[in-house]
């Protein structure tokens, strides 16, 4: 059972998110928060697997709260999935950094909502294309800013082909066919590439990948 808390200003949308997700097998909503503050005081307590936090908050934004329980620095960080109506490329930026590991459009429909928690769940990451796009906007539009420093042990060739395959925005499960590799080998392999560039999520793997000229 995938143990979700939505935090999001708006009763219409806490309460429509809220029953997409009790109609739905195999997740559980745990909570709900109204702002940023609540949200991180009851994420602290529920330990939810996931949480779904709206960007624009009263008392604390999401992208301030994703920070307090999933940012750099915290011992045992959440996945959090970003709401939003992406105003700004700065919000998107801004989440990744503060740690968020997935992101969805407001008006996103119920089966890309039950996909981007499954996938957060998993340790995955659900990024829409027009996301994507405006994240490498971003990334580009600041090429030259931020240097990346190359890992002390090389990338092998196989490793070079997983981030290529997560920078193109593909699933565990699509790695492994693209790959010819199981599940269990694409995981792995997306874990060791974690642990050797230092991300928090594949999320940054793909940022790593585009400021490195791999993409």
């Amino acid at each position: 059972m995938i143990r979700v808390l939505i935090a999001d200003d708006q009763d219409l949308v806490r309460t429509g998110f809220q029953m997409i997700l009790d109609a739905t097998d195999g997740i559980d909503v745990v909570g709900e928060a109204a702002n940023g503050r609540e949200a991180v005081t009851k994420a602290l307590h529920l330990r939810p697997d996931v949480c779904l936090f709206d960007v624009r908050m009263p008392e604390m934004d999401g992208i301030a709260a994703t920070r307090e329980i999933a940012g750099p620095g915290v011992a045992d960080p959440m996945n959090v999935v970003i709401v939003t109506t992406f105003d700004t490329d700065e919000n998107i930026y801004g989440a990744l950094e503060a740690g968020a590991s997935g992101f969805l459009l407001k008006n996103a429909g119920p089966e890309l909502l039950i996909e981007a928690i499954r996938a957060a769940s998993e340790g995955d990451a659900l990024i829409s294309p027009s996301v994507t796009k405006r994240l490498l906007e971003h990334v580009n539009a600041n090429a030259g800013l931020v240097k990346r420093e190359q890992p002390i042990d090389p990338l092998t060739e196989r490793e070079e082909e997983v981030l290529a395959a997560v920078a193109q925005g593909l699933t565990n499960n699509e790695i492994a066919a693209e790959l010819f590799v199981s599940l269990g080998t694409a995981k792995a392999h997306i874990a060791h590439l974690m642990e050797k560039l230092h991300a928090r999520n594949r999320v940054e793997l793909v940022i790593w990948a585009y400021e490195t000229g791999r993409v």
